[in-house]
């Protein structure tokens, strides 16, 4: 009786629970100089961003950089065009950059337009070909330019209702397919607080020229950017006359 009241009266342990561990976000270069350390890092993989600002000011030349920078043949990037400047006439001028490898056309870097699909058709036709281009390659990274385009026709054709369902559809297609994507447009400032693209957008990267003395010199503004310690204001990273982002 003594033993057993004894054994009674012993503490039970605890059942130990496993913790999940906390989710490790990596963070891929943009092969600019100096870029990686103003966004706290990198470009956070499989993100959802914007590359916005005024006519002229890089922001193409900064998507492809990011583009030459990681894609591989193992790991391809999709680049869709709109009524921006055609593919061929854009690698023409990009060529000139010392971050540009011809190599990786066709193989690592694909150009797909999408013009046709964007004046003649409707959002969801737009998405379904995005999506076929997407399951049919698997890329890594996908750029669409320029993403405004496809705004501005979905607003005269369309609701507000359907073109903040379609930003949502395509973020969430794409991050399920884990590509780190890019929408390149042109924007002014007013337009962030209701614009629906910034509201899904995890980063939003606010690029602008501006006149200084004799010179015009480009800012960069990281002005969201989900999970990371981004450095904040204006940074000043080349003259007009430099043409690239490093």
């Amino acid at each position: 009786m003594k033993k057993s009241a004894n054994a009674a009266h012993r503490k039970v342990p605890k059942k130990v629970t496993s913790q999940p561990g906390k989710v490790i976000i990596r963070k891929m270069p943009t092969g600019v100089r100096g870029l990686d350390d103003i966004l706290g890092g990198g470009i956070p993989e499989f993100s959802f961003n914007i590359i916005a600002g005024t006519p002229g000011c890089g922001k193409t030349t900064l998507a492809h950089q990011i583009l030459f920078a990681n894609a591989t043949a193992k790991k391809p990037a999709l680049y869709f065009t709109v009524l921006g400047e055609p593919a061929m006439k854009m690698l023409r001028y990009q060529q000139q950059y010392t971050f540009f490898d011809e190599s990786k056309l066709g193989k690592a870097i694909r150009f797909i337009n999408l013009a046709e699909v964007v004046m003649e058709k409707d959002l969801n036709a737009v998405f379904e070909e995005i999506a076929r281009e997407v399951a049919a390659l698997g890329p890594s990274f996908v750029v669409v330019d320029s993403f405004r385009t496809v705004v501005r026709k979905a607003m005269t054709s369309g609701s507000e209702l359907e073109m903040q369902t379609f930003v949502q559809r395509l973020a969430q297609f794409l991050t399920s397919w884990e590509a780190t994507t890019f929408l390149v447009g042109e924007y002014v400032v007013e337009e962030v607080r209701d614009n629906p693209v910034f509201t899904v957008a995890d980063g939003l990267m606010w690029l602008s020229q501006v006149a200084e003395r004799n010179s015009v010199v480009r800012k960069l503004q990281i002005m969201k950017l989900r999970g990371q310690a981004s450095v904040p204001g204006l940074h000043t990273d080349c003259r007009l006359s430099r043409g690239r982002w490093d």
